[in-house]
């Protein structure tokens, strides 16, 4: 059996790709917690000597490094004190807030930030042991930004990148931050550092040049349609955009699947055969803009241009951060707003918002998918939005309607939905009454052009595209690269 310590490529998340389950009888057990990200690294990592570090999900336990069939898995240990103040601390209550626009008032706390870089120190040592020599790092999401740096002072011969999965905010918000420059800092001791809007990896730039005086080479300037880089102790650094995506063909299968079209078929009977079923798939956080379309269904309802034998909702907001005063208030809200809809407009057996606060397994969700009419994706701010890609991979016959928020960055991708600007009641109103009244040639054309955007950008071609991109083979063009960072899709 190998040891943890030499590994070719290693993924630094958070969280690893199972979680540690205690069972009733006190036993112990890994589940499986599949997601795109597993599944578009599962292949390079088992391929390659692979190795994943992260956090097992149970605080104040130790787990020893092992092999999960090829996978070396290398857990870091976190007290409930860490968890507390670096994960809902200072990760969901200061840079959460601070990166999707300040939707809430971010908290700045000192002692936040310091156990913050505690546990990203702990990460990067967990890291630079199990990497081997010349060993590639991927580094994941705004957990762990100053990882980058650490490690690359402990292991100068690493190859590390660093990808962000949520908004880059504007430089106005960002500057807020009292260690903005400590983590502008931390970032760039990634060899390429990715974000999912070019937006995002231009405001990093400027960052960049602003906090840390760092410009961008004389030659990359004349060659404007390549991505950014700044020089960095004799390094360049390479910033760029990378949307990322679905394993699409996994969901399109499951779409063909009998027991999941009879599955659907079964919940559109079980909420009265409506003549159009909308469907929302969140996680509960106030980011997603659930009270938007909760509005601006009962406007249509109550102005009665639309009748409400005629429609149905369901609306999944999975579990988040429950402790937190700010999601109980608005699970509190979401939860009052659905038995106000209910209580006017449904009837005995026939509820217009069919409300789950439940995870669900992916039978489960695929069924929805398939079951419904109209997606409604409407968060304030989003790094990507990963559901309506999973909506549009499952409409093998290219009907049904996409709601979609404009500021999620799927938007940019999937212009062929109905966008709006989720601030704009109005606007949401106009757009649901259009998705439920939609010709079906209309629904056909929408969809061809998104289905086909999605199957052939899936979260494979999301993966290789970074990992060739910090392939050191192609760092040797960084000379002749532009301060203006590019798509990479």
């Amino acid at each position: 059996m190998r040891t943890v310590r030499g590994a070719d490529f290693l993924v630094v998340a958070n969280r690893l790709p199972m979680d540690l389950e205690r069972l009733e009888d006190g036993t112990e057990r890994w589940r499986p917690s599949p997601g795109g990200l597993v599944s578009a690294l599962e292949p390079f990592l088992r391929g390659r000597n692979g190795a994943w570090v992260g956090w097992s999900g149970r605080a104040d336990v130790d787990v020893a490094p092992f092999d999960d069939g090829g996978l070396l898995i290398r857990p870091v240990r976190l007290s409930a004190a860490e968890v507390r103040e670096y994960y809902e601390g200072f990760s969901n209550a200061t840079l959460w807030p601070l990166y999707h626009d300040v939707i809430v008032p971010p908290l700045f706390e000192r002692s936040w930030w310091d156990t913050y870089v505690e546990v990203n120190q702990r990460f990067a040592d967990a890291a630079a042991e199990a990497a081997g020599q010349g060993a590639t790092v991927w580094v994941q999401d705004y957990q762990l930004q100053l990882v980058p740096a650490m490690l690359r002072e402990r292991r100068p011969d690493l190859r590390i990148g660093f990808f962000l999965h949520i908004p880059f905010p504007p430089v106005e918000l960002f500057m807020q931050l009292p260690w903005r420059t400590e983590i502008v800092r931390g970032l760039l001791g990634a060899d390429v550092v990715g974000f999912q809007m070019p937006m995002g990896a231009q405001n990093f730039l400027w960052l960049a040049r602003r906090l840390l005086g760092l410009e961008p080479s004389k030659a990359a300037v004349r060659v404007r349609s390549r991505p950014g880089s700044v020089p960095v102790d004799g390094r360049q650094v390479r910033v760029g955009a990378f949307p990322i995506s679905i394993d699409a063909a996994a969901f399109d299968a499951m779409s063909r699947r009998a027991p999941i079209a009879e599955h659907a078929k079964r919940m559109r009977t079980a909420m009265g055969d409506p003549s159009r079923l909308l469907l929302g798939v969140d996680r509960l956080d106030y980011t997603k803009g659930i009270d938007v379309r909760l509005r601006a269904l009962r406007e249509l309802l109550q102005t009665k241009r639309v009748d409400p034998e005629s429609v149905a909702m369901v609306q999944l907001a999975t579990p988040s951060r429950e402790r937190v005063d700010q999601y109980k208030a608005m699970r509190r809200s979401i939860e009052e707003q659905v038995g106000r809809l209910n209580g006017e407009f449904g009837r005995v057996g026939r509820p217009i918002v069919h409300y789950l606060h439940q995870p669900v397994d992916r039978e489960e969700l695929v069924s929805l998918y398939c079951a419904a009419d109209v997606m409604v994706v409407t968060p304030l701010r989003d790094g990507m939005n990963l559901v309506c890609k999973e909506y549009v991979a499952t409409r093998r016959g290219l009907n049904g309607v996409l709601v979609l928020s404009e500021f999620a960055g799927a938007a940019s991708e999937l212009t062929s939905a109905l966008l709006v600007n989720p601030h704009d009641l109005d606007g949401v109103t106009r757009a649901l009454e259009h998705a439920l009244t939609m010709e079906p040639e209309e629904e056909r054309t929408r969809m061809r052009t998104m289905h086909r955007q999605v199957m052939t950008h899936d979260v494979d071609r999301w993966a290789r595209s970074f990992l060739d991109f910090l392939d050191p083979a192609t760092a040797a063009v960084s000379e002749t690269q532009a301060e203006h960072p590019e798509v990479h899709q």
